[in-house]
């Protein structure tokens, strides 16, 4: 080659701008201030940078970013914040939500966006059901496993006799409908019920309906600080008095913490995700707790981290992030990470992998901060969630 003509071309290759790169934008929409910020929060947001850091993303050729937003637990606020970031601001994935009423709104926006909604949040098992969506894949748990997981336990206990206490939105209206479902297959009997207001600082009223049904489980189909507060009143009103047990049908360790184990031991329920399961669940929790003031991971915040893992590589093995492609080639490939180990994702959204049934220990069999747990049960994938057949998926295959 002609040196003058070798010197141009090497000036040539050394001008050309790099390989370009897939640019995507993550939104954790979630509860910053009210009920849910602690199990989900910023501690979503911080889950989700942890996971574009862990799989390289950059190096891949995806530059990834999150932001986050308060939706305050109001459907049209939440509708509003995901119609700005889908139309405005270039967000191409929408993650947590913790509020299933916010989530059944986002789930349409992102159908009628053609973009990606990843419930790591969400409870209400309508986002495989009724109100299912090719662009929905709903991550970490739902009102049915939490039903059948600790409503069952209870059931073979003995506790056929039930009360709920329910929030009166979505989540509370899901879960007391899918636990009531799994009471009457086994011959129990749901004696009543009553609705409070989301955020409620007084249960008092309700409690006293509770006493007054002479039933031996009082369950509690809210979350978060409806749950924190409905257990520490039940405990003032003397419910456990008389043989009464509590039912938290959706409790996070984040709960646990703020009741403490004195008023918390002998609670069961049922979660995806526990930081103390094995090594790898262990390792992710130390380093989220560096970065969230010492706290563990809550099941959504490990959520959270699974599904940004997932939908990266999906992007990175696509070389595009068109979001039914995207979703596509999330179901076809098999989920692996260190927090929920081997899992799929199903026609109709659901990703699959077992859930956990455990006992709140007593403050003495604690051994360390945050050693909450007693492991009663692993419930295996196929047994936890819906079956396919049932949930009625308008675009599932019959």
């Amino acid at each position: 080659m002609n040196p003058i003509v070798g010197v141009v071309v090497s000036l040539l290759l050394l001008s050309a701008p790099a390989q370009a790169q897939i640019a995507v934008k993550l939104g954790v929409l979630t509860d910053l201030s009210g009920p849910y910020a602690d199990l989900s929060g910023e501690g979503s947001a911080i889950a989700a940078r942890m996971a574009i850091e862990d799989f390289k993303a950059a190096e891949k050729g995806i530059s990834a970013t999150v932001v986050s937003a308060d939706h305050q637990n109001k459907p049209d606020i939440g509708g509003a914040i995901a119609r700005r970031w889908f139309d405005q601001e270039d967000v191409d994935v929408i993650l947590d939500v913790a509020n299933s009423g916010v989530a059944l709104a986002v789930a349409q926006l992102a159908k009628d966006r053609d973009r990606i909604f990843l419930a790591s949040g969400t409870a209400s098992s309508d986002l495989t059901g009724k109100a299912c969506s090719p662009n929905t894949i709903h991550w970490t748990y739902d009102t049915y496993a939490l039903s059948h997981g600790t409503g069952r336990a209870l059931m073979q206990a003995g506790g056929d006799s039930w009360f709920f206490m329910t929030a009166d939105y979505a989540l509370g209206h899901a879960l007391e409908r899918d636990t009531t479902a799994v009471i009457l297959a086994a011959g129990g009997r749901v004696a009543g019920s009553v609705r409070h207001p989301l955020n409620t600082s007084d249960f008092s009223s309700f409690l006293l309906q509770a006493q007054a049904a002479h039933v031996k489980i009082v369950a509690l189909a809210n979350a978060g600080a409806d749950t924190i507060n409905a257990i520490k009143q039940a405990g003032e009103f003397g419910v456990n008095a008389n043989g009464t047990k509590l039912a938290a049908l959706l409790a996070f360790i984040t709960d646990i913490h703020s009741l403490g184990l004195k008023t918390a031991q002998g609670l069961i329920l049922t979660e995806a995700f526990y930081w103390d399961l094995n090594d790898g669940t262990r390792e992710f929790s130390k380093r989220f707790a560096e970065r969230a003031n010492g706290r563990a991971p809550s099941q959504i915040h490990a959520g959270a981290y699974s599904a940004t893992i997932h939908y990266l590589k999906a992007v990175e093995a696509l070389k595009s992030k068109a979001a039914l492609p995207v979703i596509a080639k999330m179901k076809a490939m098999p989920t692996d990470d260190p927090l929920f180990g081997k899992g799929s994702i199903r026609e109709d959204g659901r990703k699959m992998h077992p859930m956990y049934l455990f006992e709140v220990k007593k403050p003495e069999e604690s051994k360390a901060p945050w050693d909450y747990y007693k492991l009663l049960a692993t419930i295996p994938a196929e047994e936890a969630f819906r079956p396919l057949a049932e949930g009625n998926c308008p675009f599932v295959s019959k």
